[in-house]
C-alpha cells in the first residue's frame, strides 16, 4: 500500500498559487479506508483550513467506491469593534467543495480505469491535446492501482 503523504498542488488563481495538504490520518471502519489531510496555513484556525479526503470502499456488489474530496473555507471578514469595542472571532461564511468519485467492478483493469480516469480529467480541465496520464500520486494510485493511503 501507498504510504500517506503531503499533497502539494497549485490553484486557479493568477498567478497559481501553491496548496499544501499535511497527512493527517487514515481510518479504517468495515470495507472503507480513509485518508484525510488539512492545510496548516498560519493565521487561520483549524477548523478553517483547506482539507482534502481520500476514501476507497468496498461494496457488496463487487464493486468499490473511490472518492476525493477537497474543501476550502472562506471566513468571514471582520470589520472592526463594535460600540462596546468588542471584536467578533472570525467564522467560516461557507465551504466550496468539490468530490471526484469512481466507481469500479472487481474485474476491472488498471488500464481501463487509468483510461476513464484520465478521459473525465481532460472533460473538468476541457483539455482537448494529447496528455500522459499522471501515474504516481494518491489519486491514480487510488482510482488506477486500487491502493488506498497508509
Amino acid at each position: 500500500m501507498s504510504a500517506i503523504s503531503n499533497i502539494v498542488v497549485f490553484d486557479g488563481a493568477a498567478p497559481p498559487v501553491a496548496h499544501t495538504f499535511l497527512a493527517e490520518s487514515v481510518s479504517r471502519e468495515g470495507q472503507s479506508v480513509t485518508a484525510t489531510y488539512r492545510e496548516a496555513i498560519a493565521g487561520v484556525p483549524d477548523y478553517a483550513q483547506g482539507r482534502v479526503t481520500i476514501k476507497h470502499t468496498r461494496l457488496g456488489s463487487g464493486v468499490s467506491k473511490r472518492s476525493v474530496r477537497v474543501e476550502l473555507s472562506v471566513m468571514e471578514s471582520v470589520s472592526g469593534a463594535n460600540a462596546s469595542g468588542y471584536t467578533a472571532a472570525p467564522k467560516v461564511a461557507y465551504v466550496d467543495t468539490v468530490e471526484v468519485n469512481g466507481l469500479f467492478h472487481e474485474r476491472s483493469q488498471v488500464a481501463g480505469r487509468r483510461s476513464v480516469r484520465q478521459l473525465a480529467l481532460n472533460i473538468v480541465g476541457n483539455i482537448a491535446t494529447s496528455v500522459i496520464p499522471v501515474q504516481t500520486g494518491p489519486v491514480p494510485e487510488l482510482f488506477d492501482l486500487s491502493v488506498a493511503p497508509t
